[in-house]
């Protein structure tokens, strides 16, 4: 009887299968970071792309993105999309607007083939890590906020303990920020959410913290968030700033030291030329006496 119960269990469960197309296992998770390009692959391609169809799916909303594999020219990031020579999803400069469920479907003949390739795209998404950085000094408070934006059907407490999903900051030697640590507040008001709040120190002049996030104790994805503040009654000057300031710099200082010498040189000039002068004056003289001293004898 026993036997007969686990036959009729294991039936339900191929029949299951079966029926919905797909198991939880057979779906993929796929961790990016927001501005990166993502590869998402298509389990049950066709030698033939030409019946391949990705569709995206979000709060019920399911869009074609590629259809019998043209991309759609319709939708809103059809200028990030590509399809791959093996049929994948590429797409560019990832936001956290994309994440989602996708699916991969094949068509041959208007027929589905089989079950679709299921994948979800989570995007994990930090607002402070942009490339326009504010300065900031010693003594200022900071927070540094971090997001995993993600689509699974349940709440996010529920999918990151089943799934085991861990999101935490660690500084620039990679090593974790923990609670108990009197400098750092980090706070967790959703457990796809996480804050770091920091006064910031001397020492944190270009310093970097991350945020990361780890599937079953393996990492997935990382954003970075830049303290870059300036020292106490610095400024933070680009590059080329900094290199004209250096030659204004040399230039004044060679000025200061070059007058007094150049007043001198003028000075010595001035006596030389001074004395050239009196002694053509004098050889004038002379030669003029000479000559009329001449003109008497002659006129004798």
């Amino acid at each position: 009887m026993a036997d007969k119960c686990h036959l009729y269990l294991l039936g339900l469960i191929i029949l299951s299968s079966l029926l919905t197309g797909t198991t939880e296992e057979d779906d993929t998770h796929v961790f990016i970071s927001s501005g990166e390009n993502v590869h998402l692959q298509c389990n049950n391609a066709l030698p033939d792309c030409k019946s391949t169809t990705w569709i995206y799916n979000r709060r019920s909303a399911a869009v074609e993105l590629i259809g019998l594999g043209i991309k759609k020219k319709d939708i809103e990031k059809h200028e990030r999309l590509s399809l791959g020579s093996d049929c994948s999803l590429n797409i560019k400069n990832i936001t956290k607007e994309d994440y989602g469920f996708y699916s991969c479907r094949q068509y041959v003949n208007r027929q589905q083939q089989g079950p679709d390739a299921h994948i979800f795209l989570h995007v994990l998404h930090a607002p402070s890590s942009s490339s326009s950085q504010t300065e900031i000094s010693p003594g200022s408070s900071v927070s540094l906020s971090c997001q995993l934006f993600s689509y699974t059907g349940v709440s996010c407490d529920d999918w990151i303990r089943s799934e085991r999903i861990e999101l935490f900051w660690v500084n620039q030697a990679g090593v974790k920020l923990m609670i108990s640590d009197s400098r750092y507040q980090i706070s967790a008001p959703g457990h796809c959410i996480i804050t770091l709040t920091t006064t910031l120190l001397n020492e944190d002049d270009n310093r970097e913290w991350r945020c990361e996030v780890t599937h079953r104790n393996q990492l997935k994805a990382t954003v970075r968030n830049p303290g870059n503040i300036t020292g106490p009654g610095d400024t933070k000057v680009s590059k080329t700033t900094g290199s004209l300031y250096r030659v204004i710099v040399i230039i004044v200082e060679f000025a200061v030291f070059a007058a007094p010498t150049v007043i001198l040189l003028q000075i010595i000039c001035a006596r030389r030329a001074g004395r050239k002068d009196s002694q053509h004056r004098e050889e004038i003289v002379m030669n003029t006496i000479l000559e009329y001293q001449q003109d008497l004898s002659s006129s004798q």
